[in-house]
């Protein structure tokens, strides 16, 4: 696909990979509805297979491969959750899955990548040195790249995760929540609940210290920052992608940041008021909601999830920062 993706493009996303994946429940928290002052609805992609919704892009890219195109198998570079979410269905295809992590991922994504047949390289932690390390391993291969966002086949696998939340609302909602790395999931999900409800207001969340979206809206282009040092580290993308910035720049109402200190207590809020395992990046869509950075008037919202792939050490060390 050339042109940006479509409603229709994600409804045939929905149907390729639901044989792959888990139509992932929506959780809502009375609680919470009466702190906020609306009706909030929860899509919970930390239930996914493999831990976030990138097995959605992950299964709808590599199913799209003609068997010429898969032969020599796929090829990403990521930080975690795609690259987990890749080598899945990569195995699920049978065929090979090369990839390229920052040598700072944490190690138990590094563990799920290894769990599922991927076959890692390392690569020192910059955007520069992930795709000239891909490159190398594509020309060496002759495999498939698959990038984490910036491919249209990603963002409207992607997509699905909004197309089920409006399915299953009842209702029309005032807004969708949605964390910000790359723009995939943004700009699929975007696409498709503009589609379905042209009225609805999207908005995009992201580590203040990782605030490359915001300068970018503000530039009009694409603006790389230094490597983000965030908890959040599934949205350390130093750069909005070329394919996903006009997307989001078109349907997206605003970009707003979050503390690290949000972040850091959105995620043990979850764990312990709502009984949802977030990791950071998945709590960043909610931090924004929680500490109510949304514009006023809006009675009622969807809220992504992105994944829970966290361990206890990660989440013990966010203890300091859930101070009562």
């Amino acid at each position: 696909m050339n042109a940006a993706p479509t409603l229709d493009d994600v409804r045939r996303a929905h149907l390729r990979i639901a044989p792959y994946i888990h139509r992932t429940p929506v959780l809502t928290s009375e609680m919470l509805n009466r702190e906020t002052g609306a009706r909030l609805f929860f899509k919970c992609e930390n239930f996914q297979k493999a831990g976030a919704f990138k097995s959605r892009g992950a299964c709808n890219a590599v199913f799209s491969l003609s068997d010429v195109e898969a032969r020599n198998g796929v090829a990403t570079h990521s930080s975690g959750n795609h690259a987990a979410a890749l080598a899945r269905a990569a195995r699920l295809r049978g065929i090979a899955a090369h990839i390229v992590m920052p040598n700072n991922s944490p190690k138990p994504k590094q563990q799920a990548v290894a769990g599922y047949g991927g076959q890692i390289v390392l690569c020192e932690p910059t955007l520069a040195a992930r795709e000239r390390t891909c490159q190398m391993l594509i020309d060496a291969t002759g495999a498939t790249l698959i990038h984490p966002y910036n491919d249209n086949r990603i963002i409207a696998g992607q997509g699905t995760a909004a197309l089920e939340l409006l399915t299953d609302v009842s209702g029309p909602l005032d807004a969708l929540v949605v964390c910000l790395g790359g723009g995939g999931l943004l700009a699929g999900c975007a696409t498709a609940a503009k589609a379905i409800q042209p009225s609805i207001r999207v908005f995009g969340i992201e580590p203040e210290r990782g605030n490359d979206w915001v300068l970018s809206r503000k530039a009009g282009h694409p603006v790389t920052i230094p490597p983000p040092d965030t908890i959040a580290d599934g949205l350390r993308t130093p750069r909005p992608g070329n394919v996903t910035f006009p997307i989001v720049q078109h349907l997206v109402e605003d970009v707003i940041t979050v503390t690290e200190d949000e972040i850091a207590e959105t995620t043990l809020f979850l764990l312990e008021r709502m009984k949802i395992l977030a990791e950071p990046s998945g709590a960043v869509a909610a931090a924004a909601v929680l500490f109510r950075k949304l514009p006023p008037g809006i009675r009622s919202a969807g809220v992504v999830i992105s994944g829970g792939n966290v361990d206890w050490d990660t989440l013990a060390s966010l203890s300091p920062a859930f101070t009562r």
